[in-house]
């Protein structure tokens, strides 16, 4: 009857077993069999660069593994060769996935050939079961350990780089908008976007109620000023929390509405983005409920060319946005610079705003339900180009309505309203908006 080998007698079968495998070529026979091995089941392993590090951290783990075949410690220390080919993984932009393909697949390729070997040398039964077992606990050891410290150095390399990409493109986008103009061929190429396409920009950010949310702009400062007291590209504008990922996707879902185009995205703070994309005409029409749902908002500028149509259409979303904030009404979740430019224009000097309603409305700035409803259809009117059936169309009611109202106004006004001008109008726009 067979008698179990002895820790011993396992001890110096594996002392002789490492001995032999570090003479001559039998260590870079072995590296070459592991990796042919993890090259053939990992595709992305495809360049000699990727190789390159791949030989040599395999090299390393081999040496390691085979020193600890004789120890009784399962603890390893992970070579500086695999940090090495970890954060060369990050670097190029590939998945976490395949860097644990590499270790899983490497672990299977070792018991493979530790396999052959004890078949080959024809190991009595004693040995050749407590052989493996030992050879199994090493190798799960190796790659649960590796794969627990190298995910860590990846996790870290790959953060470095999106910071470091990230960064340019802040620093980028900041001198673009400050004024600069670099040269928009090698601009677009570090900023990932065509500069020279038709673009429009949009401010996206979440309801006041939102977590976390970032503080309002300053009403009137969307210049240089802005770009100061809000700094892009901030500690917490890493992408990392929920309501910027939450930005980020809506803004790939208005990208793809408006003709699926690259988009350029830049954090503005840790609830809001900025963003550009790219458009066919001057016409923006943001299919609203399959791409924007609360607490998102978005603020969009008029579509504009080259870095000159970029800074233009950003200071004009971030106006956008302004009137947004503090508006009285409801606006929507989707504000085009277009359809508030008026408000926005005269709403910039804020004492100036409330004199001219107070000027041009008179009594119909009264808080009262009535006045606002003879506001709501003296602004209708006026958009008609003072026709009753427009007007009764947009509100909904008879023809006639408008008439007697539009009478009642002129008595309230003292005057008639073909005698006004465009004040009145910019009056009631604001008036709409902001509250009387």
């Amino acid at each position: 009857m067979a008698t179990a080998a002895s820790s011993v007698e396992v001890r110096q079968w594996m002392a002789d077993f490492v001995a032999e495998t570090l003479r001559g070529n039998t260590l870079e026979q072995l590296v070459a069999r592991l990796d042919a091995q993890v090259v053939d089941r990992v595709p992305e392993l495809v360049d000699q660069d990727l190789r390159r590090d791949l030989e040599a951290s395999t090299r390393a783990h081999a040496l390691a593994v085979l020193g600890g075949l004789t120890q009784d410690t399962l603890d390893y220390a992970v070579p500086q060769q695999a940090h090495a080919f970890a954060r060369t993984l990050a670097q190029r932009g590939y998945d976490l996935r395949v860097l644990l393909r590499v270790y899983h697949v490497g672990q299977e390729a070792a018991l493979d050939y530790m396999t052959d070997v004890i078949e080959e040398r024809r190991l009595p039964d004693r040995f050749e079961r407590v052989a493996l077992l030992r050879m199994f606990e090493r190798s799960t050891r190796w790659v649960n350990t590796s794969v627990e410290v190298l995910t860590d150095t990846y996790t870290r390399e790959r953060e470095r780089g999106l910071r470091a990409a990230l960064n340019q493109r802040t620093e980028i986008v900041r001198a673009l908008l400050s004024g600069e103009d670099p040269d928009p061929d090698h601009a677009s190429a570090r900023l990932g976007f065509r500069l020279a396409q038709r673009q429009v920009a949009a401010v996206l950010w979440t309801d006041a109620e939102a977590p976390g949310r970032a503080a309002p702009p300053v009403p009137g400062d969307i210049d240089g000023e802005y770009a100061a007291a809000h700094p892009i590209g901030g500690p917490d504008s890493d992408g990392g929390n929920d309501e910027l990922g939450l930005l980020e996707r809506t803004a790939v879902r208005m990208a793809h509405a408006l003709g699926g185009g690259g988009i350029l995205t830049v954090p503005a703070g840790s609830s809001a983005l900025w963003a550009w994309l790219p458009v066919d005409s001057d016409s923006v029409a943001v299919p609203t409920k399959t791409v924007v749902a609360a607490p998102v908002r978005i603020a969009l500028g008029v579509p504009g060319v080259g870095t000159a149509g970029f800074r233009q259409s950003h200071r004009e979303a971030i106006a956008a946005r302004q009137v947004a904030e503090r508006a009285v009404i409801d606006m929507g979740r989707v504000v085009s610079y277009a359809q508030v430019e008026p408000a926005y224009l005269a709403g910039a000097d804020a004492p100036a705003m409330r004199a001219l309603i107070r000027r041009e409305l008179g009594p119909l700035a009264g808080p009262g339900a009535n006045s606002a409803r003879l506001r709501e259809t003296l602004l209708a009117y006026l958009r008609s180009h003072r026709s009753p059936e427009g007007a009764a169309a947009q509100l909904g009611v008879h023809k006639n309505t408008v008439r007697y109202r539009i009478q009642r106004i002129e008595e309230l006004l003292a005057r008639r309203i073909d005698e006004c001008g465009l004040r009145l109008e910019l009056a009631l726009e604001c008036a709409a908006i902001y509250g009387v």
